[in-house]
């Protein structure tokens, strides 16, 4: 089967928009906290903003291709001669028919992507102007979600709560029809009694960790100039590792409290490790 070049570029826009979709959605400014008690129970808060990365690109310049400029004409010796109006006519016949094509294929492309973002969105289309409030109504008819705000250009102020125990795996954000997301935050029960945390999009490094440097355009405008936070584990379980700067704090309540800062130079994302009651 004969590929052709609108299936090659269909299939690049298909993979490109695979590929960047683990920087669909990051954090902004915020405030988050985890607080995990030996008995296995956690409580988790996140407040502040998220980005939904394709919502927050600015729409490409349009491309004015330069006037219509006719080609020297050259008789048989192959000096250049000046052009017959017909010759022009004719010049100007094919500049414009080539200048159709490409307009047409890039519209056939900007179609591909546009579907292919609008699957990744689940069904979202980026280019609508009610996108941003569609995906502020599914946020926040999902438990957790108390308060979903748009703030234009991708950018949502949102608070979310999270509590239970933990007899079962717990990541944030999980979202409707929205799977191929970094989560911010991970809690993982392992069953030696340990207890792995990790918020691999609390670092512009972990953005996407399937090809580092693709979507860095992505990451300027819609992460690393907004990235700004903290994130606060508490607990009274032992801390049997850590990567904050300065290990762990004593809290008057009792237990222990890591920190971290987080925005643009962070450069690895937030890790511990506890071991619960036996």
């Amino acid at each position: 089967m004969t590929i052709t070049r609108s299936h090659r570029a269909a299939t690049l826009v298909i993979a490109l928009a695979l590929l960047v979709a683990g920087c669909m959605l990051v954090p902004g400014r915020f405030a988050s906290q985890l607080d995990v008690r030996r008995d296995g129970t956690f409580a988790f808060e996140y407040r502040g903003e998220i980005v939904l990365a394709p919502l927050a690109q600015p729409s490409p310049p349009s491309e004015d291709e330069a006037a219509f400029e006719p080609s020297p004409c050259t008789d048989e010796a192959g000096d250049t001669r000046p052009c017959s109006a017909n010759e022009i006519d004719a010049q100007r016949q094919t500049w414009e028919a080539e200048r159709a094509e490409r307009k047409a294929n890039k519209d056939k492309q900007d179609a591909q992507s546009r579907k292919a973002m609008q699957g990744l969105l689940g069904g979202i289309d980026p280019g609508d102007p009610r996108a941003a409030q569609e995906f502020a109504d599914r946020l926040a008819r999902q438990e957790g979600w108390s308060s979903v705000v748009s703030k234009g250009h991708g950018v949502f102020e949102v608070v979310y709560a999270a509590k239970g125990r933990l007899d079962h795996d717990f990541s944030f954000p999980t979202i409707e029809r929205l799977p191929m997301v970094v989560p911010f935050v991970t809690v993982i029960r392992r069953n030696d009694g340990t207890v792995r945390i990790e918020a691999p999009a609390f670092s512009p490094s972990s953005a996407n960790p399937a090809i580092p440097g693709l979507g860095d355009a992505n990451k300027d405008q819609a992460s690393a100039a907004l990235l700004d936070g903290t994130f606060a584990l508490t607990t009274d379980a032992a801390v049997l590792a850590n990567n904050t700067d300065e290990g762990p704090a004593a809290v008057p309540s009792g237990g222990q409290r890591l920190s971290w800062q987080v925005n643009a130079r962070t450069q690895d994302a937030p890790t511990a490790l506890l071991r619960l009651h036996d």
